[in-house]
């Protein structure tokens, strides 16, 4: 099943994106025209994933501009959308780092001049994601052999991007090109984002894969099941902490002690060299009914039970085995591997 993710509408004035919160039971596609509409969007979650919320962004920059008056306050108010975009999810440094090249382009500049180079610029955001995933996917089958189970958590495959994704681009390129895995998709509470949104794509695209609790991943690896792990993330600090859907650190950890190789893959616009630390990375919390009520035809917890929902946790750098780039892979130390091959930028 071939779908698309994001992309700019064919009149240019939104932006068409799959709403993933209907997964894996209806496919349908949203028309966003408005700030608000995109901004509700990456909130609920209908677009997700670091590269594909940076990809809508972008090029829902470009169609607020085309509908902003041609006077002197068009960069200020394209501005003034920039940061109502950035504050829909705070994590991801795709989305400020995206908005922010829009920005740069319709600096000084008035309505007419920028437009063509905003278009130009939104477009380039949707081809550097597309050739990185590409990159990313080559790069990963170097760490892998053919019939390793692999472990992944979340989603960060192409409904994460625009092709391929992340942590799941490895194996959609490697059955491509005839590679067999078995894959272990852990749910991904409470959002369930393994089970609504992995599992999808990988049975779609024909490869070998196991819907199992998040709490079962430390029993697989006890009995041998799993050569590794795969993961997508949302920043990466420069120090290489990641910040990742919760419950990544937990998959982490029992990788180390299990001696297995934790994988994390990223496009470099995921790495934030100003950020020192994991420690400096906020946390989004979101909603507490998304654990008690959201997938459920009643409550599955008491009535005003306190809950405490946070989005992400932090993966310390000495837990993880490698981080793969569209550049290359890095390895630990991060602040040494990661400053090399990319100049600390």
């Amino acid at each position: 099943m071939k779908l698309f993710t994001v992309r700019l509408s064919e009149d240019e004035n939104a932006v068409d994106i799959l709403d993933q919160t209907l997964l894996p039971n209806r496919v349908e596609y949203l028309r966003l025209e408005t700030p608000g509409e995109l901004f509700e969007a990456i909130s609920s979650l209908r677009v997700r994933g670091a590269p594909a919320i940076g990809v809508a962004a972008g090029f829902g920059m470009y169609t607020a501009a085309r509908k902003l008056p041609d006077d002197g306050e068009f960069a200020e108010k394209l501005g003034e959308i920039g940061s109502y975009l950035i504050s829909s999810r705070p994590t991801a440094v795709n989305l400020p780092h995206a908005v922010n090249r829009m920005l740069n382009k319709a600096k000084n500049r008035g309505k007419a001049e920028a437009l063509p180079l905003l278009k130009a610029e939104c477009e380039a955001v949707y081809n550097e994601d597309r050739a990185m995933c590409r990159a990313i996917s080559e790069l990963g089958l170097t760490l892998v052999r053919e019939g390793d189970g692999i472990l992944t958590h979340c989603n960060a495959g192409a409904l994460a991007a625009t092709e391929y994704g992340t942590g799941l681009g490895t194996l959609l390129l490697g059955r491509e090109l005839g590679y067999n895995f078995h894959v272990y998709s852990d749910e991904t509470r409470p959002l369930l984002q393994g089970a609504r949104l992995t599992a999808f794509e990988l049975l779609s695209a024909g490869i070998d894969v196991t819907l199992i609790c998040d709490s079962a991943a430390s029993l697989l690896m006890k009995q041998g099941k799993i050569n590794a792990v795969f993961v997508g993330c949302d920043r990466v600090a420069a120090n290489g902490d990641t910040a990742n859907k919760i419950g990544t650190r937990s998959a982490a950890v029992n990788a180390k002690y299990c001696n297995i190789p934790f994988y994390v893959f990223c496009p470099s616009s995921t790495i934030d060299f100003a950020c020192g630390s994991g420690e400096d990375i906020v946390i989004e919390e979101r909603d507490g009914k998304e654990i008690t009520s959201l997938f459920y035809e009643k409550p599955i917890a008491p009535a005003g039970v306190k809950c405490f929902n946070p989005a992400f946790d932090i993966t310390e750098a000495e837990l993880i085995t490698a981080i793969v780039t569209e550049k290359g892979i890095c390895r630990y130390p991060y602040t040494q591997s990661l400053s090399a091959l990319f100049g600390g930028e």
